[in-house]
C-alpha cells in the first residue's frame, strides 16, 4: 500500500530565500526535524540517514529534476522507496509559497500506523513550520 502526502506553507519571505534553503540540499537537516543527516555522494545523488518514530531508515536517492525557483524533485534509488517534489510559488516580492509532496510504501506496523494516524502529515506540518521560522529569519537579516 502506498502513501502520499501533500503539504503547504506559506512564508515571509520572497521565491529566492526558499529556494536558495531547499536547493541547498546539505541544509535540510536544519529544518526537517527527521533527517539526520545528508550527504552528497557525487552528481545528484545523496545518502540520507532518518530518524523516524520507531525506525531509523538510510538511504540513497537522487535528484530527477531541478528547476530552479520553481521545484526539486528526487526518489530514492538504494534503501526505503519513496519519491518527492517541492515546488516554489511567487506570492509577492516578499512572501512565497512552499508545497511539499511525498509518495511512499510505509514498511512495517509504526509506518503504517503513522500513514494511517496522519502522523506523517503532522511531521511534515511541523517540518514546514521549522522551515517558515528559518526562512523567515532568514530574509529579515
Amino acid at each position: 500500500m502506498s502513501s502520499s502526502l501533500v503539504e503547504t506553507v506559506d512564508v515571509n519571505a520572497p521565491l529566492s530565500v526558499s529556494w536558495a534553503l531547499w536547493s541547498d540540499v546539505t541544509r535540510w537537516p536544519a529544518f526537517l526535524s527527521h533527517v539526520r543527516r545528508v550527504d552528497p555522494l557525487g552528481g545528484q545523488r545523496f545518502a540520507w540517514q532518518l530518524e523516524l518514530p520507531g525506525a531509523d531508515k538510510n538511504f540513497v536517492a537522487e535528484l530527477t529534476e531541478v528547476i530552479p525557483e520553481d521545484r526539486i524533485a528526487w526518489r530514492t534509488v538504494e534503501g526505503a522507496e519513496h519519491a518527492g517534489v517541492v515546488t516554489f510559488h511567487r506570492l509577492s516580492d516578499t512572501t512565497s509559497r512552499v508545497t511539499l509532496q511525498i509518495e511512499y510504501d510505509p514498511k512495517g506496523f509504526i509506518e503504517h500506523l503513522g500513514a494511517l494516524t496522519n502522523l506523517d502529515s503532522v511531521l511534515a506540518n511541523y517540518d514546514l513550520g521549522e522551515f517558515q521560522k528559518l526562512a523567515e529569519t532568514t530574509a529579515a537579516s
